[in-house]
């Protein structure tokens, strides 16, 4: 079975498709980030993530996918796939083949995630296309009418943001993140996650309409931790792909096959 793993600052998203990843998603699994996991750190959790669900880690994955934005989680899994894996592995990087060209002034400074983005939302909905990310930052990323990545925004996740707030404003104390009872609040608890979950979606709207003036109208997928709470509250997201990265991963493995 195909071994997919995206690395993002705050989580870990892992998940297995059948041999040379064809078929649907069979297992996923979604961790911590721990950037300090050391290779056999990496080995030990996937052996044991598998172990949950009966298989063998060693016997079954015959091959591995990986994109990262955390450089030493990167170097810890390239050197994991060496050590403990005698299968084709694709980490993506510059110069992996993606079928996607990369308008992006450097191509090398786009993280892997938002090109597995790219090419899964390009693979699913056609083009163009705009992909929403909520992970650690939001990212939104265009997809041309030619099947090209042209770039994006990327502004603070929520969370970032929420932090920062309650760091700077001592009256304020953590509100746990979740859609509010309504828009106009009655409390300052509920007037946090007004703010938090209106206004953000409203920005992320704010975006998407703005680069539509510039591909025309594209078909907009969500993807990342909030994105199934804020998509029914925004006007522009039209669906949801929790796994969206792992469709791109696997794609991307099979392009680089021999």
């Amino acid at each position: 079975m195909l071994l997919v793993i995206d690395v993002g600052n705050t989580q870990t998203v892992i998940g297995m498709y059948g041999p040379d990843g064809t078929g649907d998603l069979l297992h996923h699994w979604r961790v911590a980030t721990v950037a300090e996991r050391t290779p056999a750190d990496h080995a030990l959790l996937v052996a044991q993530l598998l172990d949950l669900d009966g298989r063998r880690a060693d016997e079954e994955v015959s091959g591995i996918a990986v994109s990262s934005v955390v450089p030493h989680a990167t170097a810890a899994l390239r050197e994991m796939c060496d050590r403990w894996y005698d299968v084709p592995t694709v980490i993506v990087e510059p110069g992996t083949r993606t079928g996607m060209p990369i308008l992006y002034e450097n191509p090398k400074e786009v993280g892997a995630d938002r090109i597995a983005d790219a090419v899964g939302a390009h693979d699913l909905y056609g083009c163009p296309c705009i992909v929403v990310d909520f992970g650690t930052a939001t990212t939104v990323d265009a997809v041309s009418a030619k099947g090209e990545y042209m770039g994006g925004a990327i502004l603070p996740g929520m969370q970032i943001g929420l932090d920062a707030l309650f760091d700077r404003a001592a009256a304020l104390r953590p509100t746990e993140v979740e859609e509010p009872r309504r828009l106009i609040a009655r409390n300052t608890a509920d007037s946090i996650r007004s703010g938090a979950v209106y206004g953000y979606t409203a920005a992320v709207d704010g975006l998407c309409r703005r680069f539509d003036t510039e591909i025309g109208p594209a078909t907009v997928v969500a993807t990342g931790g909030l994105a199934e709470m804020l998509a029914p509250l925004s006007e522009c997201i039209q669906y949801v792909e929790p796994w969206l990265t792992l469709h791109g991963l696997r794609i991307i493995y099979r392009r680089n096959l021999p």
